[in-house]
């Protein structure tokens, strides 16, 4: 199978050499943008930028242009990766309308409302923009818990593939099952992709609280209060409530809300510590996807008449709306209530 990669950021570069321990012998493609970061992982054999002191295996291969040429020479039996960051899926998809292989993106996240139209637009998850603008594309999700760090250094990891077509969910097995890498099948790909989101808005909540030493009984309080958050969300948009018992729903929370290695919980332990968003936003050289995802799902939330307190106080916090102690004390301050509620 040849693996064509869209995305040398860290989780693509991870993806890409992961793919080469396959013991199917897989031939993999990783495409940058930049021609100079292609120059540069070419001479060191490595994402000094994205995934220093990682060895790049020399059996991938790097390309910067064209990207069409690359898609053109893709068969049925092949798989397209779009790792680009949320804000980059739409224009991906559009350009891979015509591939003749499955394709799945990695980012996770709902993408900002679009401007312009007469109706008022609402944030999209990534089935919702392949539906729009590439109907006809057999594709999916892989998601899951995994730092791109640990993947690359080939530490065990499960994933879920995630997609209505089985054509799609077999190619991603076939592509990244390893010794290193366990890959699960699910044709719930609503409920993954809103898994994917909302823990990374629930994560920034998670770091203030440790970012203020609230102790271990409110992380545990948060992250139990916003898997509920997240399952309701979820179920309003029509997906299965034990996916969220899984991989992408609370394996994924847990990770992400508790890691080192998380840049959303890094963004709410900045804040807590009396960062502006920007400078937390700066300091991380990375993009945090809860940051600009997290409006798009409260709005999603509230058009839908979802209770989400968590992601309300996030994006209260990020707005400026409200200091760190404050949220936490709105949280606090809410009344009692039955526990399903």
């Amino acid at each position: 199978m040849k693996i064509i990669v869209f995305g040398a950021g860290a989780w693509g570069t991870a993806l890409a050499i992961s793919a080469t321990r396959n013991p199917g012998g897989h031939t993999v493609q990783l495409w940058a943008r930049d021609p100079g970061q292609v120059r540069a992982m070419q001479a060191a054999r490595e994402n000094a930028r994205y995934l220093p002191g990682v060895v790049l295996p020399a059996t991938v291969a790097l390309h910067c242009a064209p990207a069409d040429a690359l898609v053109a020479s893709a068969h049925p039996n092949d798989l397209v990766i779009i790792a680009t960051p949320m804000a980059g899926l739409r224009a991906t998809l559009m350009a891979l309308q015509g591939s003749r292989a499955p394709v799945a993106w990695l980012c996770k996240g709902f993408e900002a409302p679009q401007s312009g139209g007469q109706a008022p637009s609402i944030g999209m998850l990534g089935h919702e923009i392949r539906a729009q603008v590439a109907p006809a594309l057999m594709a999916g999700a892989l998601s899951g818990p995994s730092f791109a760090l640990e993947v690359a250094q080939g530490r065990p990891t499960a994933l879920v593939a995630a997609s209505e077509h089985a054509t799609v969910r077999d190619a991603l097995v076939a592509a990244f099952h390893s010794p290193t890498l366990r890959v699960y099948a699910s044709e719930d790909l609503v409920g993954v992709e809103v898994g994917g989101a909302v823990k990374n808005v629930l994560a920034i909540a998670t770091g203030l609280c440790d970012g203020l030493n609230l102790g271990l009984n409110a992380r545990a309080a948060l992250i139990t209060r916003g898997l509920a958050e997240m399952t309701r969300l979820g179920l309003a948009l029509g997906a299965r409530a034990e996916t969220f018992m899984g991989l992408s729903g609370l394996g994924d929370l847990v990770l992400t809300a508790t890691g080192d290695l998380s840049r959303n919980r890094r963004v709410g332990q900045l804040l807590a510590q009396g960062m502006t968003l920007q400078q937390a936003v700066d300091s991380l050289g990375h993009v945090a996807e809860g940051v600009y995802s997290a409006r798009t799902v409260v709005q999603r939330a509230r058009s839908l008449g979802v209770d989400m307190p968590i992601s309300e106080g996030v994006v209260a916090l990020l707005d400026g709306a409200l200091q760190p102690a404050q949220a936490v004390a709105a949280l606090m301050g809410r009344e009692a209530r039955d526990e399903g509620r």
